[in-house]
């Protein structure tokens, strides 16, 4: 199985150097050591072993490097700076190999994104050469761009003239949206297959600013010493070290200290079980000294993990029911702490990080059903599981169930179209979530029903039944219609970057990347670098 942990000590393709309140990540690719076997990474070009080391640096750097506020992402070369993802393996890779790599790329820049924002660590791409296509969308990521002056370097999204496809990693939406690129402007740009050199970068807003070679690297500093002088709640604040997980792995479960992924390939299902804290914090000194340990980091870092797994190894699983176990008090009055307690840094990083891992779990292309029984803690964070399900079921037992509503269903841990997830299942009720927020009620599966927290209430006498059945049927449907169907109605809502990156790319990435004008025998994907020229078929859908 894929292993998604790493350490600056084994990075083959980046170079991490910290000195104070500056980073900076280099990124020097080993061409000779591809993720799999068959191609070579040539220009700095990437695959999933160079996006794990990346998204591996950016979790470090939050979590055991606070007092950094300025990370700059440079080359090693000094004439390319990253010529995106890696042609040949896109083209010799599965079509889901393919959609799942470019969803995992984008959660590693929305991860960088979200650093700028939550954490306070800008980021600067200092584009010292080229950077096309996803090397390009990686400094998109960053919050400044400043690119050499060199009279060859460029910037460019070369994939619809030179591949039939589209930037996989969110670079058209932040063309426009993000940089407020001009539409008739990126309309050329993105057809313009040698891209734009520094000075029409700057006047088209694709970069921030320019240097000459001679004094790139002397702007770079100025520019990242500045930054690095604002003052911040993290000043002299000491990390904590992300210890691995070292899961247990067999054909048949993946198990963690907290969580436990039971795979049933013959029946095409996984059950996802999480279990809840123990005991809840008397106070902030208590998380530092847990540190990776402390439940709520450890737990969420285990479910990351599995749900990274079960993307790209368990490709034939098409519906995972999510289980927990514990204390429903206990894991609600552990999230009231945290969200009590966010002003402190590493609590902060934390929530950040829950609200990403469930992001991550919102995006999953499988079915999701919530399995909610009286031994189950449903509560706080871990409602949030059952809230990104597609379905709840709760079993109406002699013993009640309990799913309990805490402070971290208000507003802490918000899905990519920026509601909670209360507010995304109520849009039609008005009020319906405040109030739930407000009363903080605890609910039996009667309770969850009539509240609209669970799509079914089944007895004893029917509950087997009637999940057996749910479930037979959901597996019975197309995946690919049905990964279209959940990522049209889990994104609800307002627009945002995120929905428009996540929402339309399982579209686009499930039609494009299967069309034979891209990746048919005679497609552009198919003959890139190769002398024949595509041969496309013209008709407009």
């Amino acid at each position: 199985m894929t292993d998604f942990e790493t350490h600056p000590d084994r990075y083959r393709h980046w170079k991490l150097h910290v000195d104070g309140a500056i980073a900076r990540l280099l990124m020097s690719v080993d061409e000779e050591r591809p993720f799999r076997e068959g191609y070579r990474l040539k220009l700095n070009s990437y695959d999933l072993g160079v996006d794990i080391e990346l998204a591996d640096a950016v979790q470090r750097l939050r979590f055991e490097h606070p007092e950094v506020k300025v990370v700059v992402v440079s080359s090693a070369s000094t004439r390319i700076f990253c010529a995106g993802a890696n042609i040949n393996m896109l083209a010799t890779s599965t079509h889901p190999f393919k959609v799942n790599f470019c969803k995992y790329t984008n959660d590693t820049r929305r991860s960088i994104e979200d650093a700028s924002t939550g954490s306070g660590q800008r980021y600067v791409a200092a584009l010292n050469g080229t950077a096309s296509g996803g090397g390009y969308e990686l400094a998109m990521a960053c919050e400044e761009i400043y690119l050499v002056d060199d009279g060859n370097s460029a910037v460019s999204l070369p994939e619809v003239p030179l591949l039939g496809v589209l930037p996989g990693t969110g670079g058209l939406t932040r063309l426009v949206d993000k940089r407020k690129v001009r539409r008739d402007l990126a309309d050329v740009f993105t057809t313009l297959a040698e891209g734009a050199k520094a000075k029409k970068a700057k006047e088209w807003k694709l970069v921030d600013g320019f240097f000459p070679r001679s004094r790139f690297d002397q702007g770079i500093a100025e520019r990242a010493a500045a930054l690095a002088g604002v003052p911040s709640p993290k000043d002299g604040a000491k990390g904590i070290r992300l210890a691995p997980l070292a899961p247990a792995v067999a054909d048949d479960a993946i198990t963690y200290r907290h969580v436990t992924l039971k795979i049933d390939r013959a029946h095409r299902t996984a059950e996802l079980h999480v279990r809840g804290p123990e005991a809840v914090p008397a106070s902030v000194a208590e998380v530092h000294a847990a540190g990776a340990d402390f439940w709520a980091l450890r737990a969420f870092r285990e479910l990351d993990d599995a749900l990274c797994r079960l993307r790209f190894d368990l490709e034939e699983i098409g519906l995972v029911l999510v289980h927990t176990a514990g204390d429903a008090a206990k894991t609600r009055a552990l999230g009231d702490f945290l969200v009590a307690q966010r002003a402190d840094w590493l609590v902060n990083e934390i929530l950040l990080f829950e609200a990403r891992t469930l992001r991550r779990l919102d995006g999953m292309a499988k079915s999701l059903f919530a399995i909610v029984r009286p031994e189950s803690c449903f509560a706080g964070s871990l409602l949030e599981t059952a809230l990104a399900c597609d379905r709840i079921y709760a079993l109406d037992a002699g013993e009640p169930v309990k799913m309990a509503i805490g402070a971290e269903n208000g507003g802490a841990l918000p899905m990519g179209n920026g509601l909670t997830r209360l507010q995304s299942r109520f849009l039609g009720q008005p009020g319906q979530a405040e109030k739930l927020v407000t009363g903080r009620p605890v609910l039996d599966a009667a309770g969850a029903l009539r509240e609209g927290l669970a799509t079914a209430a089944p007895d004893e006498i029917d509950w087997d039944d009637e999940v057996r059945v749910a479930i037979e049927e959901r597996l019975s449907l197309s995946p690919d219609a049905l990964t279209g169907m959940e990522a049209s109605l889990r994104y609800g809502g307002p627009e945002t970057l995120d929905t428009k990156i996540y929402g339309r790319l399982s579209a686009w990435q499930n039609w494009i990347f299967i069309r034979p004008n891209a990746t048919g025998e005679k497609g552009a994907l198919k003959l890139y670098g190769q002398p024949d020229r595509p041969k496309f078929d013209w008709r407009r859908t």
